[in-house]
């Protein structure tokens, strides 16, 4: 007769299942909750302190760690050692291990969590026996996730004994779901440090919301995995309301335009993207204001791209908004008749994230070939009230105003970047570029007449004069800039020459 260990938090589907397996002749051990639910449903099952002749104690927190339940996971079936051990011992031969861990996600996800609370949830012994029953998989099955009874049993009634391969897939789960486990604890630990901390050795837990159809391109296959403990007012919270499936280039735009739209908390704002760039993004009154700014700012490439809001999209915007064809449309919400209308293009996805103004704190990573980048996110911010100006010319109140309203747009573009704007606009977007020259070129070629007058920022310094004597030739007004190039005071000397007020940071905003 086979025997089964059954253990679970998750309880999907355990009567059912259990029942099944009686029917097959598996014998049950079980143990606290677990057995309480089988017993009550007329499942005959063993408690373990039954095998182990050992009551559980310390309030359940050793219960199953006892060599008659491990011995009898780990032994090899295939050695006369260890078969002459487990019989001299009297250890029972644990052939199937259903176990899933304590519910330590829903516990710390919880606001009113305590840290002793977190800690009581911290699973000892499940770990243990799915390691155990992973390590032996020639000859154990073992399950962590409801979703494989059926394959389980489908596997006992066909070959009585399931194969080796299919409990070689059973155990590489089982390590994933520990390993998952254990990333949740220490990102949890690392939360309640003050400093963060740069360990020797990285890991960081994922679930994996939904394949997707592609990658960035068809012939690339792709899945979508979220960050559980942080996906409040992230592209991961996003609920989308209308609207076809987020394809993986959806997904990485969205984000790019929902991080970017957070810089605006302190004004109403709206920020159109293209491949994860900007391409127009303004303040205004309203969310109908700041979106034609948006809009006007480049209505050319704004053409098949991603629109964010920071406030409730009304009816009047949606209006504007289906007159063109767009990707995706985030807000934290939206008026019934702005939802009407906006279903009225059932293919554009709309997505609500409610707390979208959320300031996430976290790291950001990046895969490099053989490795992963790991930095803090960009949340540092030079305020006004911190500007270094380097020119007795200086900026006036409106143009501090469009300085700030720049210098938060930069920090989105891809290196090297100038961002041109004026009340609370952006005229001209140049990023991505080997040369910051060209990426002035760029901007001001976008802004055309409407340069005039405007202000410029960059996300790195300038290294020579040469972009001062575009802005210039350009009527830009006021430009900002980190410092801190060797030739600096060319830059000065042009500005000063020419009545351009200059304003360091002492702060740059690379993105690569």
């Amino acid at each position: 007769m086979k025997t089964a260990l059954i253990s679970v938090s998750d309880k999907t589907n355990l009567v059912d299942f259990a029942k099944k397996l009686a029917l097959l002749g598996v014998e049950i051990i079980s143990t606290g909750g677990t057995y309480k639910i089988l017993t009550e449903n007329n499942i005959n099952a063993i408690e373990a302190s039954e095998v182990t002749q050992f009551p559980e104690c310390l309030d359940g927190r050793v219960k199953t760690m006892h060599p008659k339940i491990l011995g009898g996971i780990l032994y090899l079936r295939d050695n006369e050692e260890h078969i002459e051990t487990i019989e001299k011992l009297g250890m029972k031969h644990i052939d199937i291990v259903i176990v899933n861990l304590y519910p330590f996600l829903e516990t710390i996800k919880k606001e009113d969590h305590t840290f002793d609370m977190a800690m009581e949830n911290i699973d000892i012994g499940g770990p243990s026996m799915i390691r155990a029953a992973a390590k032996n998989h020639k000859y154990v099955s073992v399950v962590t996730d409801p979703k494989d009874y059926d394959e389980l049993l489908s596997e006992l009634e066909k070959n009585q004994k399931p194969s080796e391969e299919f409990n070689k897939k059973l155990a590489a789960k089982a390590f994933a779901h520990t390993a998952f486990y254990d990333s949740l604890i220490f990102e949890y630990f690392n939360s309640q440090i003050k400093e963060q901390e740069f360990y020797e050795e990285y890991t960081k837990p994922f679930i994996k919301k939904h394949p997707l159809r592609y990658g960035e391109n068809p012939h690339q296959k792709a899945a979508y995995y979220v960050d559980p403990l942080m996906d409040d007012g992230t592209i991961s919270s996003a609920k989308c309301i209308q609207g076809k499936e987020l394809s993986y280039n959806n997904i990485n735009d969205s984000n790019a335009a929902v991080e970017l739209i957070k810089e605006f908390n302190g004004a109403i704002a709206c920020a159109a993207l293209k491949h994860a760039s900007p391409c127009g993004v303004a303040i205004g009154e309203s969310s109908y204001e700041a979106f034609m700014k948006a809009y006007k700012a480049d209505p050319i490439s704004i053409f098949g791209g991603i629109v964010a809001f920071n406030s409730e999209v009304d009816e009047k915007t949606a209006k504007e908004l289906n007159k063109i064809f767009l990707e995706v449309i985030i807000a934290p919400s939206y008026t019934k008749e702005a939802v009407e209308i906006l279903n009225l293009k059932k293919n554009v996805r709309v997505l609500v994230i409610p707390n979208i103004k959320k300031i996430n704190k976290g790291l950001e990573m990046k895969k490099v070939g053989g490795g992963l980048l790991v930095q803090e996110l960009d949340r540092s911010f030079t305020e006004s009230s911190e500007y270094k100006y380097m020119t007795t010319s200086i900026p006036n109140e409106s143009q501090i105003k469009d300085l700030d309203f720049a210098l938060k747009t930069v920090k989105h573009v891809k290196s090297n970047a100038i961002v041109i704007a004026k009340d609370g606009q952006t005229l001209g977007i140049g990023g991505g570029q080997v040369s910051r020259v060209w990426a002035a070129e760029s901007a001001i070629l976008r802004s055309g007449n409407e340069a005039n007058g405007a202000v410029m920022a960059s996300d790195g310094f300038l290294p020579f004069d040469d972009v001062a004597k575009m802005a210039k030739a350009f009527g830009i007004k006021a430009i900002i800039e980190p410092g801190g190039s060797m030739n600096d005071k060319d830059t000065i000397k042009v500005c000063e020459e020419c009545g351009i007020a200059l304003v360091f940071t002492n702060m740059r905003h690379f993105k690569h």
